[in-house]
């Protein structure tokens, strides 16, 4: 038992380490591959390279998101970042509108 003493500490941060950097870590993992197996043919979803668009096809591996009429594009499952909801649409929609950043001319 005396042997196991010097190593005690090594054993607690290593302990440590997994329950604040690992576990959590495995569980997003978790979460993100059950929400893309769950994505279906017309959901609204964001890539996470955040481009905007509508589910349109699904294959085993690919989605085609339907980004702008007529427009599509063929990615792995793996790149739908979120499904965006009505809620978070709604919100996103607030009315504010883009404002270019290039200055007017006199």
């Amino acid at each position: 038992m005396s042997n196991l003493l010097p190593f005690l500490p090594f054993i607690g941060i290593a302990l440590l380490f997994w329950f604040l950097f690992i576990r959590p870590a495995q569980r997003r993992q978790r979460q993100a591959a059950e929400m893309q197996r769950e994505v279906s043919v017309g959901d609204e979803v964001m890539l996470t390279s955040g481009i905007f668009g509508v589910v349109r096809a699904l294959d085993e591996e690919t989605v085609r998101i339907e980004i702008s009429e007529g427009v599509t594009l063929r990615v792995v499952r793996a790149a739908v970042g979120q499904v965006v909801n009505a809620e978070a649409r709604d919100a996103r929609d607030d009315g504010t509108e883009l404002v270019d950043d290039e200055p007017e001319e006199k």
